[in-house]
């Protein structure tokens, strides 16, 4: 079965503790501390496997537990680490914090792997506590603790263009006379269940990857009849392609069947709304039109063509107008961003672990302020501040932490400078 989101547990090992011995051999009565350090636990590592397709494993395990690093021993002896812990994903997975629905993490694009949870480290053997005044030190570091969350993981398809419309008006027919997909096609609601996606390969042009998105009902937003499950996988395209049954066979009405299925999109992500559309008026060679009435393609094309939206009618069974339809959507393809969409990183496991935050906050001279603190370094080492929503994260870590409000306490204006390792930015409320 396809599955396509899923909620597990994972928990990071723990470091081993650090050993308290001493040195005994003949001839060395008082030897001094010897007691070696724990070993490092495993970290929960998520990696991309490209065979895979679902996150239907993750219906049978739920609990992914890291092993624990081995305690220090006797002579020096350092424990070993344990081993990481490596879950694989397919591509286009996104990780959130199950609590507040941030995202954690997106494994797609460039990002192949990705720490979610560190092992904590190794606690020091008691050879580290020696000093001149306490020569047999009877303590040891217990190793650090284990780090756990629960995660929502969701898969979102990568595709170029999403085919979107109420069940049974023809989408599987299409997609699998234009592309390699050969998906399940039969005449009853609902017969799609799984996106499938298909490489559209033209003439001329590099082509472009086309996802089948099962058929969407009103109140999918709401998450009626699998409408979440659907919708999800429609946020990465980037030209949506509605197709309508322009024929009416079960005696729907096109115009409405678009209206209803933009007020769906709107309600789930009003954003999927700005991105370029087009109109497929699908079974056109059933079309039948008494003397005096509008032509239903024609209908479409005064009500949409003159909001930017192209109409084309088509016919999935017979192949009229898919040409023009494909050509047209590979050009809408060039008018907007060639990156894939990316899920920007909302919550960091590792700044919800339970450590002290710790940072220094200091003028440096008038109008200048410098921020340290090493939590901050690692925070700016993985997150993108060229992107809107990574530099939006990175101020909300800056006011949750506290450190805004220490730097206004240290007499910041605004207009003023903030100095972060290499970094400046300029401050305003």
């Amino acid at each position: 079965m396809f599955a396509d989101n899923a909620k597990i547990f994972i928990k990071s090992g723990k470091g081993g503790d650090g050993h308290v011995s001493f040195r005994r051999e003949l001839y060395v009565p008082c030897g001094g501390p010897d007691g070696g350090d724990g070993g490092r636990g495993g970290d929960i590592i998520f990696e991309v496997d490209k065979g895979l397709n679902t996150l239907a494993d993750f219906r049978h395990r739920r609990k992914y537990v890291a092993d624990s690093g081995e305690p220090g021993g006797k002579k020096r002896c350092h424990g070993a680490d344990a081993d990481d812990l490596i879950i694989k994903v397919p591509e286009g997975t996104v990780i959130r914090d199950d609590e507040t629905g941030k995202v954690i993490a997106d494994m797609s694009n460039s990002n192949q792997r990705e720490v979610i949870l560190k092992g904590g480290k190794g606690g020091l053997g008691n050879q580290h506590f020696a000093t001149s005044t306490m020569q047999a030190p009877k303590y040891a570091q217990p190793g650090q603790a284990a780090q756990e969350l629960w995660v929502r993981l969701e898969l979102k398809v990568i595709a170029d263009v999403g085919l979107v419309g109420f069940p049974n008006v023809g989408k599987s027919t299409l997609l699998s006379r234009v592309t390699n997909a050969r998906p399940k096609i039969a005449n009853y609601h609902f017969t799609t269940l799984n996106p499938n996606l298909g490489v559209v390969d033209l003439e001329g042009t590099s082509g472009f990857v086309i996802a089948d998105i099962p058929g969407l009902i009103e109140g999918a937003s709401e998450g009626i009849c699998l409408g979440h499950e659907f919708l999800r996988h429609i946020e990465r395209t980037k030209v949506l392609i509605h197709m309508v049954d322009a024929a009416g066979v079960e005696g729907r009405n096109p115009l409405e069947d678009i209206k209803a299925i933009n007020a769906e999109l709107e309600a789930y992500n009003p954003e999927l709304l700005k991105r370029p559309q087009v109109i497929a008026a699908n079974k056109i060679d059933a079309i039948y039109v008494e003397e005096g009435q509008e032509h239903p393609v024609d209908m479409l094309k005064r009500e949409f063509e003159p909001k930017g939206i192209k109409v084309f009618g088509i016919s999935g069974v017979s192949g009229q107008g898919l040409k023009e339809l494909l050509y047209y959507v590979n050009d809408l393809l060039k008018t907007v961003d060639p990156e894939p969409v990316i899920f920007e990183k909302e919550f960091e496991p590792q700044l919800h672990a339970g450590e002290t935050l710790t940072y220094t906050v200091e003028k440096e001279e008038d109008n200048v302020y410098r921020v340290e603190g090493p939590k901050i370094e690692k925070m700016l080492g993985y997150t993108n501040l060229e992107s809107e929503k990574g530099f939006q994260f990175f101020q909300r870590f800056l006011k949750e932490s506290g450190i805004l409000s220490d730097l206004e306490e240290a007499g910041i204006q605004e207009g003023d400078t903030v100095k972060m390792y290499g970094l400046e930015f300029d401050y305003y409320k």
